[in-house]
């Protein structure tokens, strides 16, 4: 790989540098935001062999670093750490050419990526036009989006732009809802610059984003198709839903299926740029492929992409990033397959929350209680990501800026079950509604494994400040209660209105399922506060 990678490397360096002219990377631009100190920012680009690049920042604080060679074809240097603020103008300059950024802020930058869900346009959402109205008042949160192209190789920098750095509301009715409403939210409470880059692709599985190095670590080969058939869309989220697939005369460009052929071209280009986190959005897709290894692929990308993004950077970018993501929402309603509540638990790696030991500095945003039904991009893109993006921000802001805050809904502590009930403990005070079947129970002769015709309504018997009681009574006399399991449906309740709580009713409990609680027996399920 290495090879391979080295190849594409010369080969990009010597086409964008054929021309001898100095100039930056793809990925830089007027308006844009380069991450603050501590870190200090990456800049890189292109110019004459052999040429003496030097940086000058013009602004608030004045820099000029040491001259650089350019080595076959590239340049990077590395700035000293620049507290949050701006205008800033940078200047590359080698002999008699130069090259400028005009516009630059220093903040935080946050990669938003995944599929159609991250990708869903601000102007689809609820209250579009009032949102993008409001945007005007946030100038110094900025956007970026790279678009959507394959590789077969690992390449240095992006094929080609979407909408170059630009400051709201300008290109911002195209540019991601969950990732603009977060940086928003983000931004309300830190109160300096945010940078967004948005690199998603709809209807994508996670394998496509990972780099052959993080498949391997879960033993996922290579595969050797290429595209998926339009009529799956509908199912696994392309960024519309299946009756406008359904209504188009052309078939809609294919969805890439080979792995780590967006890894190559969408997000190693990308490693090079100092960041402060990612948030992402993914996971439809899997729920129709190798869903049995999500709880493995998903951690391991994210590992992966840590490890790449800090060596990219020089060590700039932490080694161990934030890194968010929603957990899945729903998509059929009254549908028996288990496959989006299995994805919803394989995204914590089968732990119920984050953080916790194989995923640690992650955070989710818990969305199976935010249906939308009359959504007209199909059920399994919801209108609504004000809820998504205040619950990640939410949770960002715990993990990833250390402020002391709840962020997390009520997760069981203890599951202690009786000949009659079963005594769920939470892990805080609780909003409980009453509900005969989001609790279920698995009933079998002799321990035998559950199935899904094994699971049988558990319904709310009382609830008091952390408790909540389920009964047993309909679990037949001749077998015995060895499982239980919340919320574990594609579609387990109306909007916003799950039985359980957060104790202010804004933050809904996630699912969970746990084996076994033998009679007068205690099953704990420790919370990890320190990860």
């Amino acid at each position: 790989m290495a090879v391979i990678q080295s190849l594409a490397f010369i080969l990009l360096a010597s086409i964008c540098a054929s021309d001898a002219k100095l100039r930056f990377a793809s990925y830089y631009g007027d308006h844009m935001v380069l991450q603050k100190a501590p870190e200090r920012a990456v800049l890189w680009g292109y110019g004459p062999e052999g040429a003496q690049v030097t940086l000058y920042l013009k602004g608030q604080v004045d820099q000029k670093t040491s001259p650089v060679t350019v080595t076959k074809g590239i340049w990077k240097i590395t700035l000293d750490p620049v507290e949050a603020g701006g205008p800033y103008t940078v200047i590359a300059v080698a002999e008699n050419d130069s090259a400028v950024l005009t516009d630059v802020l220093f903040g935080d930058v946050w990669l938003c990526g995944g599929q159609s869900n991250m990708s869903f346009e601000m102007y689809k959402i609820f209250n579009a036009l009032e949102e993008l109205k409001i945007a005007e008042k946030y100038p110094h949160v900025r956007t970026f989006m790279a678009s959507m192209k394959t590789s077969e190789t690992e390449l240095i920098d992006l094929i080609q732009v979407e909408l170059p750095w630009s400051v709201p509301p300008a290109t911002l009715a195209q540019f991601s809802a969950v990732c603009w409403l977060f940086g928003r939210n983000l931004f309300d409470k830190l109160q300096y610059p945010i940078g967004l880059v948005e690199s998603c692709w709809g209807g994508t599985r996670v394998e496509i984003w990972s780099s052959s190095r993080a498949l391997q670590k879960c033993g996922i080969l290579e595969e050797a198709n290429s595209s998926l058939p339009a009529g799956l869309c509908g199912f696994i989220g392309c960024g519309h839903g299946e009756e406008w697939y359904e209504r188009q005369t052309e078939a809609p460009p294919p969805i890439p299926l080979k792995n780590s052929v967006l890894w190559n071209s969408m997000i190693h280009p990308l490693l090079n740029m100092t960041i402060k986190g990612a948030i992402w959005y993914q996971g439809e897709a899997n729920t129709i492929y190798q869903q049995d290894k999500y709880n493995c692929s998903f951690p391991a990308m994210i590992g992966d992409w840590r490890m790449a993004f800090h060596q990219g950077s020089g060590g700039e970018t932490a080694p161990d990033f934030p890194f968010g993501f929603v957990q899945l929402s729903t998509n059929r309603t009254g549908s028996k397959n288990d496959s989006f509540p299995e994805i919803r638990w394989h995204q914590t790696a089968d732990v119920g929350y984050v953080p916790n030991a194989r995923m640690p500095k992650t955070f989710m945003a818990v969305a199976l209680d935010l249906p939308d039904k009359n959504s007209p991009y199909g059920r399994i893109h919801p209108r609504d990501k004000q809820d998504v993006a205040y619950r990640l921000s939410l949770a960002a802001r715990a993990v990833a800026y250390n402020e002391v805050v709840s962020y997390q809904g009520p997760f069981p502590t203890q599951v202690m079950a009786t000949q009659t009930d079963i005594n769920i403990t939470y892990d805080q005070k609780v909003s409980v509604t009453s509900s005969k079947d989001i609790f279920e129970i698995c009933c079998t002769e002799n321990q035998a494994p559950c199935g899904n015709s094994s699971w049988i309504p558990a319904p709310i018997m009382q609830w008091d400040a952390t408790t909540v009681t389920v009964s047993t009574s309909l679990c037949p006399p001749t077998d015995q209660v060895v499982a239980l399991r919340y919320a574990w449906s594609d579609w387990p309740c109306d909007f916003k209105a799950c039985p359980i709580y957060s104790a202010d009713g804004i933050l809904p409990a996630p699912p969970f399922i746990v084996s076994r609680p033998q009679p007068k027996r205690q099953l704990k399920i420790v919370r990890r506060k320190s990860d």
